[in-house]
């Protein structure tokens, strides 16, 4: 797909995706330029807002709550919890029950992923906290400029908005290069390392996401058989992606093909009784040395089942413990010591890519994947209640 004309793509109804997938790489170059350029104001918002420990609730709805599902481990790890109480919580969850997350003597920093910055729960979301909260911040990330998210943060001095690359304002349906770079944004924006050290991360990964480019041959290789079902599995920040690549198969294929998702860990607890002999695994392998322990041994377990039809390991130089398939970013040592957070970028490519290609082997349409119309890309048809409090 990636070395097509964009004749052929737009043949398929696949161009528009194709190309957002593969762009990818260069966005996050953009992303911490922009970053970069933005340090000073974004050290300012955090001077003003209280210096007393406060909760930070991640959200969005659907791909832009699996971005906060993806950093939050990585932020508890590497963020300054002294000082923030870090939190995932959906727009969904918050709409529908907002006094369970919303408390009035609290202060909130709510920060927003949109793409669009129209999804009606985004919006709710922000007037909720305005309602509840007294002292309520926010920080708004998000791709459109004209959306209804960015135009009301424009101004407001407790709102820190932070634009995504103009390019990573996805026009297919399926969001990529959105959730990659908001991705990317916040955990630059709550990493307590060193600017130099973002900058090395962030060349890895890139380097990283060209080679996923490059092998997409491979990639297509493991899609080979009849398979119906995948299955993502992950630890810490790689479970929140894994929920994400699991939601890019379902799209992209109306449906046609099941997916499943769960931790490493957690997955022996019952849902492994959905692997059948049609299935194909693909687990992200953690750097962390301890954790990696446990990526390894689901891996190691689901091949000597011999019931899936492939058992997939992704991960940094997965070969050395892992006898079996394995889609390993190797050759250079650099990316062993790359936080699970920023490995979640080039891992999602991955997990894209073989969601393109699965659309296409069911005969789907990338760009305009869902048939009926009654999925789209902004949600519509949701009512929302008014709350009195």
């Amino acid at each position: 797909m990636f070395e097509l004309s964009t004749t052929e793509l737009t043949a398929l109804t696949a161009e528009i995706t194709t190309r957002e997938i593969r762009q990818q790489p260069e966005l996050w170059q953009e992303a911490l330029t922009y970053y970069k350029d933005n340090v000073e104001r974004i050290n300012d918002f955090f001077s003003s807002i209280p210096q007393e420990k406060i909760r930070v609730i991640f959200t969005g709805a659907g791909t832009s709550q699996y971005v906060g599902d993806t950093i939050l481990p990585f932020v508890k790890h590497f963020g300054d919890e002294s000082r923030f109480d870090f939190q995932s919580v959906g727009t969904t969850n918050i709409v529908s029950n907002p006094t369970d997350y919303f408390k009035k003597d609290m202060p909130t920093i709510l920060v927003s992923f949109a793409r669009s910055g129209n999804s009606p729960e985004s919006l709710a979301s922000v007037q909720l906290g305005q309602q509840i909260i007294d002292d309520f911040y926010q920080i708004t990330i998000t791709c459109a400029p004209e959306g209804k998210l960015a135009i009301a943060a424009k101004g407001d001095p407790k709102n820190l908005l932070l634009m995504m690359p103009e390019r990573s304002n996805d026009q297919g349906f399926a969001m990529t290069g959105s959730f990659t770079c908001m991705t990317l944004t916040a955990m630059l924006l709550f990493d307590q390392t060193t600017i130099d050290t973002k900058e090395e991360y962030v060349a890895s990964i890139i380097k990283m996401g060209e080679a996923v480019i490059a092998k997409e041959s491979v990639i297509k290789s493991y899609l080979e058989s009849d398979f119906e079902r995948v299955i993502y599995l992950g630890s810490g920040a790689l479970a929140g992606l894994a929920r994400e690549v699991q939601l890019k198969i379902l799209e992209l294929t109306a449906g046609e093909i099941a997916t499943a998702f769960d931790s490493s860990m957690g997955f022996r607890h019952g849902p492994k009784s959905f692997v059948n002999d049609k299935s194909l695994v693909f687990v992200f392998v953690s750097n962390n040395t301890y954790t990696r322990q446990y990526d390894l041994d689901i891996l190691n377990e689901l091949k000597a089942d011999q019931i899936a039809e492939l058992v997939c390991g992704i991960g940094v130089d997965v070969q050395n413990n892992f006898e079996g398939t394995s889609f390993s970013f190797d050759g250079d040592l650099e990316y062993t010591s790359i936080p699970d957070g920023y490995l979640a970028l080039p891992y999602a490519l991955v997990g894209q890519t073989i969601s393109l290609l699965t659309s296409i082997k069911v005969g789907n349409k990338p760009d305009t994947p869902s048939p009926s119309g009654t999925v789209n890309r902004v949600v519509k048809g949701v009512t929302i209640h008014p709350l009195s409090i």
